[in-house]
Formats: C-alpha cells, sequence, structure tokens
C-alpha cells in the first residue's frame, strides 16, 4: 500500500497547513512570514516604512534626470562663483586702462582685447558678472517677497482687499516697462545698484502678485484646509501650515524665469544711459560704450553682449525646467 501522509494533527497548532501537488504539505505561514521579511515595509513595499513622495522629492527626482536643468545650474554656478570671487579666473582692474591701447584686438594676457579706453575686456567682461547677477537676484528675491506677500494675502481674505490690489495691479500694468525706466531713473544720478534694483521691484510685484493670488485661491478651496479651519486653525496656521507650501510652486517658476528677464532689462537701461553708470563696472554699460566701434573694433561688442547672452538663456533653462518638474499637468 502507499505510504499515508503523516496526519494533520503532528504539526504544531497556529501552524497554517495546505495540501501540494506532491500529496505533501506546505506552512503558509512560514512561507508568508519569508516573504514578509525579504520585502521592506510589507507586501510590495507598501507598509508603513514606506514614505509616499511629495510633490518636491519628485519635482528634484525629474530635475536630477534633465539635461537642460543640469547644463544651465552649472553655467549659473559658474557665474556665481567668479561673482564672488572674480580674481580666481581675472587678475587685472576693470578700471585700469591704457589709452595707447584703445581698440586693439587680441594680445598675450589679454584676450578678449581692449575697449575704447583702453581697459582690458576680458577683465571687466569678468567683473561685470557680479553686478549683473547681484541686480537679478535682489530684484527677483524683492519682487518675490513683495508680490507673494500682498498677492497671497488678497487670495487668502479677498473681498475689499483683493479688489483695491487688483485695481492698483492694472495700474502697474499699463506702464511700459522701458518707458517707466527712462522716466523715472533719468532724475537719479547714484552710480549703485539700489535705484535700479528699486525699479525694478516697483514694477515687477504685481506679475508675481497676480501669480500668488490665483494659487492661493486655488489651495484655500481644497479640503484639508476647509477641515483645518473646522478644527479652529487661525488665519496665520493656515497660511503658513497649509496653504503656502502648497501654493509657492509657481511663484517660484515665475520667478526664476523672471530673473534671467531683469539681467537683460539692467543691460538694457544701462545701454540707454539711465540704468547703472561708470565707474561701475557692468556688461550694460560696455555694450553701451562699443555699439559706436561696432565696424572698427567688433571685438568690444561681442564679449560682453555674448556673456549676457549666456547668463539671461541659462537662467530661462533653468526656470523652464523647474515649471516641468513642478507642473503635474506636464508629467
Amino acid at each position: 500500500m502507499p505510504e499515508q501522509p503523516e496526519p494533520l494533527e503532528s504539526y504544531e497548532e497556529g501552524q497554517a497547513i495546505a495540501p501540494t501537488g506532491a500529496g505533501g504539505a506546505s506552512d503558509l505561514a512560514t512561507a508568508e512570514g519569508e516573504t514578509l521579511e525579504k520585502t521592506p515595509g510589507g507586501p510590495l513595499g507598501t507598509g508603513a516604512d514606506k514614505k509616499p513622495r511629495s510633490l518636491w522629492s519628485d519635482a528634484w527626482r525629474d530635475l536630477r534626470r534633465n539635461p537642460i536643468f543640469i547644463i544651465s545650474s552649472l553655467v549659473i554656478l559658474f557665474l556665481v562663483v567668479i561673482s564672488i570671487w572674480p580674481q580666481l579666473i581675472a587678475s587685472g582692474d576693470p578700471l585700469d586702462c591704457d589709452l595707447s591701447k584703445a581698440q586693439e584686438g587680441s594680445q598675450p594676457g589679454h584676450p578678449f582685447g581692449f575697449n575704447g579706453q583702453g581697459c582690458d575686456v576680458y577683465t571687466r567682461t569678468v567683473y561685470g558678472a557680479r553686478t549683473s547677477v547681484t541686480v537679478g537676484v535682489l530684484a527677483t528675491l524683492g519682487v518675490a517677497v513683495l508680490g507673494g506677500i500682498l498677492g497671497g494675502l488678497a487670495g487668502f481674505f479677498g473681498g475689499a482687499w483683493d479688489g483695491v490690489l487688483s485695481r492698483i495691479t492694472d495700474v502697474f500694468f499699463a506702464i511700459p516697462v522701458v518707458l517707466g525706466g527712462l522716466v523715472l531713473l533719468s532724475v537719479v544720478t547714484s552710480s549703485s545698484v539700489w535705484p535700479v534694483i528699486g525699479f525694478m521691484v516697483l514694477l515687477g510685484w504685481p506679475q508675481l502678485s497676480r501669480i500668488a493670488r490665483g494659487s492661493v485661491i486655488t489651495a484655500k478651496q481644497n479640503d484639508y484646509v476647509q477641515a483645518a479651519r473646522a478644527l479652529g486653525a487661525s488665519n496665520s496656521r493656515m497660511m503658513l501650515r497649509h496653504i503656502a507650501p502648497n501654493a509657492i510652486a509657481p511663484v517660484i517658476v515665475v520667478a526664476t524665469i523672471a530673473l534671467g528677464t531683469y539681467i537683460a532689462l539692467e543691460a538694457t537701461l544701462s545701454y540707454l544711459g539711465v540704468g547703472l553708470k561708470p565707474p561701475t563696472v557692468s556688461w550694460g554699460i560696455d555694450i553701451s560704450s562699443a555699439s559706436q566701434y561696432i565696424r572698427n573694433a567688433p571685438h568690444m561688442l561681442l564679449w560682453p553682449a555674448g556673456a549676457l547672452a549666456i547668463t539671461v538663456l541659462a537662467f530661462i533653462m533653468l526656470g523652464d525646467a523647474v515649471r516641468d518638474a513642478l507642473d503635474p499637468k506636464l508629467r
């Protein structure tokens, strides 16, 4: 007679037994335990140890895989480094000029040649990055803070505050930026960067306030905000803990793209003679002074204009990459 399988009573109590195709039995409890040990956080990695990814973690993961973000970030990092320490790659003085070398081309130790005053174009191009980056970053921060706060408050409270702010922004939107700069900055005699930065903040905050207002209006309609309100959360707590972290992404995207625009605007105003003024070293000032020598000495215009174009393009590319990473509709 064929050998009978061992009776089920011989197994320890509490173990689940299931017949197998071979006529024996397998311990499902033991197998399941081994499976759970091999799978971190439970079956399929969905246990308590598996943390859900947030919008910011997903965005950072996408940015690290985006070559446009990597290239633009490296360019911007290089610009920031030479803005802080220009002497790392330029040992000369941007204000040290020799009229006997005016408009001369490339020479050993002077790869970009000399400008109309006999100043080294390479040194002035390197030191000009400090002014342009400083103006762009400070103007962007001022616009983001002022526009973000005013627009966020208008979107959260609504009512008369929202109506007044909307009419004020309409007035500012009606002012052409370049024409406004010609009018407002023409009466300024200071050669510092602060009048230019103040002008950019004055005419730039309405755009960010509109973006912040719409983002806050969308965020405050979510269920978690309504639940916090029902639980008695104060307005400041809802704004800082629930609404602001979920409404700031569009503001960051627009501000990043606008940074390159502000750098170009500073160069435009300096070119027109109402922005930064000598002895400040700026790409816009160098482009303005080189425009009259473009036929005889095109190198005077080529290098500062090329540095300006690369800088603006890098910030715009960075803004586009950040926008694609933070916008769930583009995934």
